[in-house]
């Protein structure tokens, strides 16, 4: 039987022996939920690090320790997996905010929503917060989704801020200070103190919304 100089044959190579004191390595199956889950974690770094122009299908197959094909059984295009990608976290987000809303206190329930995805999934957060919105391909999708939270924000205020023109603008910084707040926090701080954050935030966020809705002739300590 002919042989490659440099693999043998297959029985040789099945026959090598295993170095003293290890053992090969096992093949790791995942079921397809499972692959697609780690396909979309390894996504969402390969893309929050590299941009979605520089990122390609190997970097992403690389960083999941598969081969591109696998990949490609799970999502048609690069431009399917990072919209994906987008979609997970914006489930997420809303799966957080309607549990909070259900516990029927609503103090902190926006911080903790969007603290507790953001832990869980922090390249995908940045993804959709940060750098969506630079990507001509998901603007719009960054849009909609920026307009869904300052719908929510407003529900949150309610009429605290009575004047409508006011409000909208309200509603707008309010969300862009919750969202900044957490970015901030997954850089600079410590998991074991998420809640310390979620309260911070909050009091700030009550301290925003507190002094805009009670109007520029009433008297303020």
């Amino acid at each position: 039987m002919a042989t490659h100089p440099r693999f043998g044959t297959a029985k040789a190579r099945q026959a090598r022996p295993v170095e003293p004191g290890t053992t090969e390595p096992a093949r790791q199956l995942l079921n397809r939920g499972q692959r697609r889950a780690q396909i979309l974690a390894a996504a969402a770094t390969s893309f929050a690090r590299g941009g979605y122009a520089a990122t390609s299908m190997d970097d992403v197959a690389a960083a999941a320790g598969i081969t591109k094909l696998i990949v490609y059984r799970h999502f048609d295009s690069k431009a399917a997996l990072y919209e994906a990608i987008l979609h997970e976290v914006h489930g997420r987000l809303a799966e957080e905010f309607v549990k909070g809303l259900n516990l029927g206190d609503r103090r902190g329930v926006a911080v903790r929503a969007l603290m507790t995805v953001a832990r869980e999934n922090p390249d995908g957060f940045r993804l959709l917060i940060v750098h969506a919105p630079r990507e001509e391909a998901f603007a719009e999708y960054a849009e909609h989704f920026r307009d869904l939270m300052y719908t929510a924000a407003e529900h949150l205020v309610g009429e605290t801020v009575p004047d409508a023109v006011l409000r909208a603008w309200a509603t707008r910084t309010l969300v862009g200070y919750v969202a900044d707040a957490v970015l901030a926090w997954l850089e600079v701080g410590d998991p074991e103190r998420d809640d310390e954050l979620i309260e911070n935030a909050t009091l700030g966020l009550h301290a925003l919304y507190g002094t805009w809705s009670s109007g520029p002739d009433e008297p303020r300590e």
